[in-house]
């Protein structure tokens, strides 16, 4: 089995050096890229191979390049790492940042030349200090070497990058959010249209990517779209970054072909639940998605199959509910960060989150109503799609949604026994 993302991570020692990458293959899709292919060829490549944006929304990732006007003399263009991984129970952006940040800028490289962007930038979640160390070190070697900076490779592409670490709001994982906040204003998101294609950062032309998307361009340029495909298992293309959080016995993350099912990850790969604990539910995506249950364990990750199943893929790390953590307490939980983390910037979130939250603190401490399901359903509808000015309050109703639908029993038996029986 390939696993071209992660072939060069080992615990064992430090990320690789700039010499030790080259050696071990690095680099040359760049060479390629820049010497002998058209920013069309690049396009086009990725958007053959079928890579869908790893960041959760599952776009193809040429088309989206496809949509930057190109042939204007002149006009400035930016490329940007979305790297503020700061969704609840995600740390797949984390291990390519800290064990191969070479991977990410060559990825980033041969993107801006697709999109014929001079400035890039790595938007970073505030916490992770050990990787901004990494990613600076990496960024220094890249300039010394002639990849990053003016006419790189003697070919007349130039191209600068600078590391941005984030303030710390969850808020700037969305795009639009981001370049606001990369413009040194409030993060908020922005009304599309404009898109970033056609009108991002500095009002300028941008490309906003995911880590993990990054990381793949330069092995689809190096090995091709057909090979790209033939790693997945299902409909989807590539492999993808698989974490597992919660009472499993080895939790953790893998890079498997995509379309790997949900009971290989959990039984195989992590071990199975811990002594003990039974599994009863599972965050697919990460936090902002909805619960899949023991009728699910079959379902391959894969963005097509999760949705028909009823959630989405998300992330595409996993965080696993058992049958001894309280479904209300695990929610509300969640529906508190997530009302802390609202921008302010629409009504129905601002108000609606943290009233959501106070209605399930009251029923986990035993002080809930009947009516309060009535509410919380309420809510669901009102903080869903369409309803909102972004995605952050549909993507909090997506556990709530599906927890009231899977696990009403045990918000019942918190009101009529007055009392969290976990407690």
């Amino acid at each position: 089995m390939e696993r071209p993302l992660t072939q060069n991570i080992s615990s064992q020692r430090l990320p690789l050096n700039l010499k030790d990458y080259i050696a071990a293959g690095g680099y040359r899709s760049v060479h390629t890229t820049l010497k002998t292919l058209s920013p069309q060829d690049v396009s086009k490549t990725v958007q053959d191979s079928d890579l869908k944006g790893r960041g959760g929304a599952g776009f193809n990732t040429g088309m989206k390049w496809s949509f930057v006007p190109m042939n204007i003399p002149g006009q400035v263009k930016y490329l940007v790492a979305n790297a503020d991984e700061m969704e609840p129970g995600t740390f797949k952006d984390r291990l390519l940042l800290e064990g191969d940040p070479h991977q990410l800028i060559e990825g980033m490289i041969v993107s801006a030349f697709a999109i014929q962007a001079n400035i890039s930038y790595i938007f970073l979640r505030w916490a992770y200090k050990k990787a901004a160390r990494i990613i600076r070190r990496a960024i220094d070697e890249a300039y010394e070497a002639g990849y990053l900076g003016k006419n790189i490779l003697g070919t007349g592409f130039n191209l600068e990058m600078h590391l941005h670490t984030g303030a710390g709001r969850y808020m700037c994982g969305e795009e639009t959010a981001l370049l606001n906040a990369l413009e040194g204003k409030r993060a908020t998101p922005r009304a599309k249209p404009p898109f970033p294609q056609i009108s991002g950062l500095f009002g300028k032309p941008t490309i906003v990517n995911n880590v993990e998307t990054l990381c793949n361009i330069p092995h689809i340029i190096n090995y091709g779209p057909d090979w790209f495909k033939s790693l997945s298992k299902g409909e989807d293309s590539g492999t993808k970054l698989y974490g597992l959080s919660g009472h499993v016995n080895k939790p953790g993350i893998w890079e498997l072909p995509m379309g790997t099912s949900i009971r290989e990850l959990i039984e195989e790969h992590a071990g199975g639940m811990k002594t003990g604990y039974k599994f009863k539910g599972v965050l697919p995506g990460g936090a902002s998605t909805d619960f899949l249950v023991e009728e699910h364990l079959d379902v391959k990750m894969d963005f097509k199959s999760v949705a028909a199943a009823g959630s989405r893929l998300g992330t595409g790390t996993m965080v696993v509910l058992d049958d001894r953590t309280c479904p209300v307490g695990f929610i509300h939980n969640l529906e508190h960060f997530f009302a802390q983390e609202s921008c302010g910037w629409c009504t129905p979130c601002r108000e609606g989150l943290p009233w959501t939250e106070k209605i399930l603190l009251s029923i986990e401490n035993g002080q809930g109503s009947k009516e309060d399901l009535d509410l919380l359903q309420m809510h669901t509808e009102f903080l869903g799609p369409g309803n909102t000015f972004c995605a952050l309050a549909p993507g909090a109703m997506e556990p709530l949604q599906s927890g009231l639908k899977y696990f009403r029993e045990d918000f019942e038996k918190h009101i009529e026994l007055k009392i969290c029986p976990w407690r």
